[in-house]
């Protein structure tokens, strides 16, 4: 499959002409989710998913697989193409096998409550953990990373990459992360992850 970066967490991939999108946030390009067969989100906070890029999607066609949180937003108006999916949940989106693991959003801090978060394995291959440290049941060939986050700092990203243990890992929710601070980051992840570590800029792709 073609995975295209775009724009903070949210990513594309083609395959045998189809086209899904994982988070088109708020923080993604405005056009992240056009042309898209199937759109997956992992979870309801902006910066994954733009409510006005989703139903934009779903009124060009798409089908849209997500938590409840999100699914009860937009199901109404769309009926039998916003379909609900929780943790242990498969499926077939746009040509592409589609395994859920994870329950909660990561933990922010313990004064705030914890939305839902789940993330998608893709093909067997690829794993979009949303905002969560999520670790498969099964193995990962090529990990999207959290590299940035108010819920994360680097060792514990680290220490992520060691325990999913893919042969590579591709930055994802790295808006914020200042071009003063890549370096620093790449550094960290590729001498201490103990796997192939790579940063796309929005808009590259690469075949994985």
């Amino acid at each position: 499959m073609r995975l295209t970066k775009m724009k903070h967490s949210c990513i594309r991939l083609e395959k045998d002409g189809a086209t899904l999108v994982v988070d088109p946030g708020a923080f993604s390009e405005e056009d992240a989710a056009v042309g898209a067969d199937a759109v997956l989100v992992t979870h309801e906070h902006p910066d994954h998913y733009d409510e006005g890029r989703l139903r934009a999607a779903l009124e060009a066609g798409a089908e849209v697989w997500t938590l409840k949180s999100v699914a009860t937003e937009l199901a109404a108006a769309h009926p039998g193409r916003v379909h609900t999916v929780g943790h242990g949940d498969a499926f077939t989106a746009a040509g592409f096998d589609v395994e859920v693991h994870g329950e909660l959003h990561a933990v922010i801090h313990p004064d705030l409550p914890r939305v839902t978060n789940v993330g998608f394995l893709l093909d067997g291959a690829v794993f979009h953990p949303g905002d969560a440290l999520t670790v498969p049941e099964r193995p990962v060939d090529t990990l999207m990373l959290p590299v940035m986050a108010p819920w994360n700092k680097i060792s514990e990203v680290i220490d992520y990459v060691r325990e999913v243990a893919p042969r590579l890992t591709i930055d994802i929710h790295d808006a914020l992360l200042t071009e003063l601070a890549r370096p620093i980051y790449d550094r960290h992840v590729s001498t201490l992850g103990r796997a192939e570590h790579q940063r796309l800029a929005p808009g590259d792709a690469r075949e994985v």
